[in-house]
């Protein structure tokens, strides 16, 4: 089926900036850089205050405290995405990555027996940007998705992107229902008529037939830092300064703390970072998934268990001292993918980690360019999206750092239903999509 032929008989969406991709290169920050921003922020004091009354944190307490925390915490108060934001993600780049994403969710879709209803679960999901490409792609589909019946369950922390969430989704033509004190703490209608409630943890999402999408999400998650040493492995921890009162610096537990139980018994490396947190979310996703069926689609920066010291901050498109004025910029680890596979326990299968170029590519990303090529002549819109293409496939810039992971039923590899329904139709066991060339019918 030729989806994207489909999905090309649309206009164009609105041009979309694209910036210069800073690569997120090593930053195990000492604290001595020259700081581009000496404040003392409101997290700062908070941080201080908090060392001097309990002691030197962990890399995660600290990551945690300064992305999340309710009243200080970067995500809980930024809009942080963007050209006037800290950093750019890749459905701002091009329309073309939401795109093949919402054909990658029908693909499956169909391919696991077209099942009666779908929850799409996002974690994590920016500014809704990514979203919203993917309900352009269902709506061109409508004709297959018609006796579907869809709904959208959005995990988000963040008040401030919770709105803007809901503004690019619904733009509240439908007013929205707002209860604080529920774990449905925001419900709307977007757009194009489907149901979308907001939620803090994925353990309140209904556990129901679910795709589920994280994109950019497991990189902000908390990691542990540990250094090895003729002591053995020691945890890296975050302290005052006891030079500068108002400084923090990385400092080495004395001893053995409880997260070293996360590292490999054969770990070969000098330096690793281990995110407990991911691996609680990956083990939810998994149990999820082989209950109740669906699939998910991971996509983020990372490796495969190889790279050591990747935490590093971003203010303004630009590095930063991840102990500078804290509050003010974004902190982010690489994902290690095979502690993610690990982590899954066998429950459900997984492919990959496969880099974004090929994923894409398989996905048809040429052809949908050329689709979109061919329906514009204005010189700026052609050149917008030949440089969208560049940014997301060029190995030195998103191809080949950018990599793509799924979570699949085992059943679905051996083309066997998962549930029975009335409206599914016998799969076949195709190849799943992005993980091997799509298939044109």
């Amino acid at each position: 089926m030729n989806f994207l032929a489909a999905a090309g008989s649309r206009r164009l969406c609105a041009m979309r900036a694209v910036f210069p991709y800073l690569w997120r290169g090593k930053y195990f920050s000492s604290g001595n850089e020259p700081a581009e921003n000496n404040s003392v922020t409101p997290m700062l004091r908070h941080l201080i205050y908090k060392i001097k009354s309990t002691g030197p944190i962990t890399v995660a307490e600290y990551m945690k405290e300064v992305l999340t925390n309710p009243a200080k915490g970067y995500y809980m108060n930024h809009d942080m995405l963007g050209e006037e934001g800290d950093f750019i993600t890749s459905p701002e780049i091009s329309q073309m990555f939401g795109e093949l994403l919402g054909i990658w969710f029908v693909s499956e879709w169909i391919a696991a027996g077209k099942n009666a209803a779908f929850q799409l679960v996002e974690l994590g999901p920016g500014k809704g940007t990514l979203l919203g490409d993917i309900l352009r792609v269902f709506s061109q589909l409508g004709s297959l998705l018609k006796n579907c019946d869809i709904s959208l369950h959005l995990v988000e922390v963040s008040q401030k992107l919770s709105e803007i969430q809901a503004l690019t989704l619904t733009e509240e033509k439908v007013p929205l229902e707002r209860n604080v004190e529920s774990p449905v703490y925001m419900k709307g209608v977007t757009k194009s008529g489907i149901p979308v409630s907001w939620y803090r943890d994925l353990q309140d999402v209904p556990k129901e037939y679910s795709f589920y999408l994280a994109h950019e999400f497991f990189d902000v998650l908390p990691v542990h830092k540990f250094q090895k040493t003729p002591h053995g492995w020691r945890e890296v921890l975050v302290d005052i300064d006891p030079q500068v009162s108002d400084k923090l610096r990385f400092v080495l537990a004395p001893c053995a703390t409880p997260a070293e139980a996360f590292i490999q018994n054969d770990e070969t490396r000098d330096h690793v970072e281990v995110c407990p947190e991911a691996g609680v979310v990956i083990q939810e996703l998994s149990e999820r998934i082989s209950l109740t069926g669906g699939a998910a689609l991971i996509a983020d920066y990372g490796h495969d268990g190889t790279k050591t010291d990747t935490f590093r901050g971003f203010c303004g498109h630009r590095l930063h001292d991840v102990l500078t004025a804290p509050g003010t910029a974004d902190l982010t680890a690489d994902v290690d993918f095979s502690y993610l596979c690990r982590m899954s326990q066998g429950k459900v299968a997984s492919l990959g980690p496969i880099e974004q170029q090929a994923f894409l590519r398989n996905m048809g990303i040429d052809v949908r360019l050329k689709i979109l090529l061919d329906k514009t002549d204005e010189p700026s819109l052609r050149q917008q999206l030949l440089q969208g293409y560049n940014m997301l496939m060029n190995p030195m810039k998103m191809g080949e750092r950018f990599n793509f992971l799924a979570l699949v039923p085992h059943q679905r590899l051996h083309g066997r239903n998962h549930q029975t329904n009335a409206r599914q139709s016998k799969p076949s066991p195709s190849p799943v999509a992005g993980f091997g060339e799509l298939a044109w019918r």
